[in-house]
């Protein structure tokens, strides 16, 4: 009977993963074929993946979620805000460029030298600060590739910088022994870029096409003579429904639905092809996607493709074994057995029984002037607490720390990443090479509901206290994490005397823990001083694993 329910449990499974498998748009793979290996392009192939035991002894990423659009320093998705008649980056664009009839994204590019770029140093800041792996940004949904493209000639070896931006990435985390991670954006350019094909409905520019619709041609005489916008924006088609009117209808067609103008088969074909290349050219150990599922699903196989090539030519790249690490976002419980669930400036409320990551940013996730004038960062303190909250879950926090058109961070982002530095010489041991308890924490945060809202975006609802405590483990040892500097004597009803204690230990100090359990809870006697306040952490060392 237990033979026959596992194989209806199999059957079920490969049926719920693959039933949507009918694919409007099949890629082809002649100029870039998908690596030969143990996985094939469905879901039930990829649902035998394993995620690295280094990854999730790992627990900490910085990412260089850096472009062209921190150029202007105005925040996020500027290159489709700009085009958004009235908004605050059009206005700033006109008064700073132009009209983006006359002066649009494309050499909003043009503008972006990268002049003060120092990879090296920056990954070595990074690294001080307790990152364990690097992620460096191949191309966002403005549709630049961030390296020598075979098939994108909107690159920045040929444009802007001039610099193969991810060679210099690849080089420094290398040199620093970090993985290394890429993450790839451009597949939703189709309709993200669909903006540049507005024009204005009031004032004097009142029905003057913006640049979107502008061809090879119409580059005689300008600096990108030679150059075809449409291999940028590609905007060769017709707008996708409402988009020409609400520019916030695009997050209900991310997925490919719901009105969206569906790609051709050459826009697909592009993004494999310059995918396979990506991954061929600096065999990534991350490779992070920021879609729903995988890139182009459910329209495309392109996604289920590029997932089976990354895995194959990973293992055949370390002789046998697995050692890539895929993300996605919005996974299907199934889905979750295929690659790693990413959530979007948020954590789920509870353990997760596969590990996932979290992604975040101190600022927004491209440069925001205003953000540093007004003070506005993230401090090391609540970067701490939520790293500390999703590691208790089975999680990985990826955070960005955004970087200046010119290729450097300022001085109130420094300060951050040594106040984390500063805590994780002390502490780290609490963080890497753990893995959950039998359960994250208590206290008022731990009891108190949060769900997440689509990819995420629950981050910051729940205020932590000296009140809230979480736990993590490794081997016999139980790291009790006070979520700030203790102001009382700490209860910990989940270490009651039903658990045998050998000795506590608060790291970072050489005072001697008074403690005593009893069938309520552990009591830690309040500590004279703590070696950092942004949280305590509290080393249980029991006679076994618990």
């Amino acid at each position: 009977m237990k033979k026959l329910l596992i194989l209806i449990s199999t059957v079920l499974f490969a049926f719920n993963l693959d039933a949507q498998e009918n694919f409007s748009i099949i890629i082809n793979t002649e100029n870039e074929p998908v690596a030969a290996g143990k996985f094939e392009p469905t879901w039930e192939s990829l649902s035998q993946y394993q995620v690295p035991e280094w990854y999730r002894n790992a627990k900490f990423g910085i990412w260089a979620h850096w472009g062209p659009q921190c150029q202007p320093g105005q925040g996020d998705w500027y290159a489709r805000s700009m085009y958004n008649e009235g908004s605050h980056a059009y206005k700033w664009h006109v008064a700073n460029y132009g009209h983006p009839s006359k002066f649009g994204f494309k050499d909003v590019i043009n503008e972006w030298e990268a002049d003060k770029w120092d990879p090296e140093q920056l990954v070595k800041l990074y690294k001080r600060a307790g990152a364990q792996y690097f992620f460096a940004m191949a191309n966002h949904h403005d549709n630049l590739d961030m390296w020598n493209s075979k098939y994108q000639e909107w690159n920045t070896v040929r444009v802007g910088p001039k610099k193969n931006i991810l060679a210099g990435w690849s080089k420094a985390a290398k040199n620093n022994g970090l993985p290394f991670g890429l993450s790839v954006h451009a597949a939703h350019a189709w309709s993200w870029m669909e903006v540049a094909q507005r024009s204005d409905k009031n004032g004097e520019m009142a029905g003057v096409p913006y640049d979107g619709k502008l061809t090879k041609k119409d580059g005689k005489g300008t600096w990108w003579e030679g150059l075809d916008p449409q291999e940028l924006y590609a905007q060769n088609h017709p707008f996708s429904e409402g988009s020409s009117e609400d520019i916030n209808r695009i997050h209900s067609q991310w997925n490919w639905g719901n009105g969206v103008a569906m790609p051709s088969q050459e826009y697909c074909e592009k993004f494999y092809n310059r995918t396979i290349d990506l991954i061929n050219q600096f065999k990534p150990d991350l490779l992070y996607f920021d879609d729903t599922a995988l890139p182009l699903y459910p329209i495309s196989d392109a996604g289920l493709k590029i997932a089976a090539h990354f895995y194959n030519s990973n293992i055949a790249k370390h002789k046998g074994n697995l050692e890539a690490v895929l993300l996605g976002k919005i996974l299907t419980p199934e889905q979750k057995k295929c690659l790693v669930w990413d959530v979007e400036r948020g954590a789920p409320d509870k353990i997760q029984a596969e590990p996932w990551q979290t992604c975040t940013c101190i600022g927004e996730w491209h440069y925001k002037h205003s953000i540093y004038e007004n003070n506005r960062y993230k401090s090391a303190r609540t970067v701490i607490l939520s790293l500390i909250d999703v590691v208790s879950k089975n999680g990985n926090m990826l955070l960005s720390i955004p970087i200046r058109g010119d290729g450097t961070i300022d001085d109130k982002e420094m300060a951050v990443l040594e106040g984390i530095a500063e805590w994780m010489d002390i502490n780290k041991e609490s963080i890497f090479d753990t893995r959950p308890w039998k359960v994250f924490g208590e206290g008022p945060a731990a009891d108190a509901a949060n769900p997440i809202n689509a990819q995420g975006f629950n981050e910051g609802r729940i205020k932590f206290t000296a009140k809230d405590i979480r736990f993590n483990q490794n081997g016999n040892v139980i790291y009790v994490t006070v979520m700030g500097e203790p102001t009382e004597n700490i209860h910990v009803k989940n270490l009651n005397n039903q658990i045998k204690i050998k000795k506590i230990e608060l790291l970072g100090s050489k005072e001697k823990v008074e403690w005593n359990q009893t069938s309520e809870a552990l009591e830690i006697k309040k500590p004279a001083s703590v070696p950092n306040t942004i949280a305590t952490v509290y080393k249980v060392t029991c006679p076994n694993k618990v």
